[in-house]
């Protein structure tokens, strides 16, 4: 039997299998709670600018903070809570959506803090954050006499 199962080429997939493996690492993986989940993020260098890209699906613009300080990005959104979870009579059969506050940092140097941009749209926030050009650059070069 035990080598027939191995011959066979979908035997990984074998329902048996699949619920053994997950019942015995159980106790070994993480379980994910709403304070583990993330702020999805792209982010792009170009020689000019940095934009990034985060998804924030069903987050109010008001509920969005942003603050560039010592050449840290800071976003922090908020979801308070959601009006559908239960139908008229308190059921609910799944609910997989999470609320409560998510916040991420990126360490973004050499970036003209007085024009960055932000944008949000589709569930989508693009922050557009341009680098500081030559001219007003300050290096702390220390001249030698």
């Amino acid at each position: 039997m035990a080598n027939e199962m191995m011959r066979r080429n979908d035997w990984l997939e074998d329902p048996f299998f699949d619920n053994l493996g997950r019942r015995f690492f159980e106790d070994f993986m993480p379980t994910r709670t709403a304070a583990d989940q993330v702020l999805n993020t792209d982010i792009k260098e170009t020689d000019h600018d940095y934009v990034a890209k985060v998804d924030v699906p069903g987050i109010a613009k008001d509920d969005i903070k942003l603050n560039y300080q010592d050449n840290i990005l800071n976003i922090s959104v908020k979801k308070n809570d959601f009006n559908d979870h239960e139908d008229k009579d308190g059921n609910l059969l799944m609910s997989e959506r999470h609320y409560g506050a998510m916040s991420r940092s990126y360490r973004l140097p050499n970036v003209d803090e007085a024009a960055i941009k932000a944008a949000y749209a589709d569930g989508v926030l693009t922050i557009t954050l341009p680098k500081l050009t030559e001219a007003h650059h300050d290096n702390h070069q220390i001249e030698i006499n």
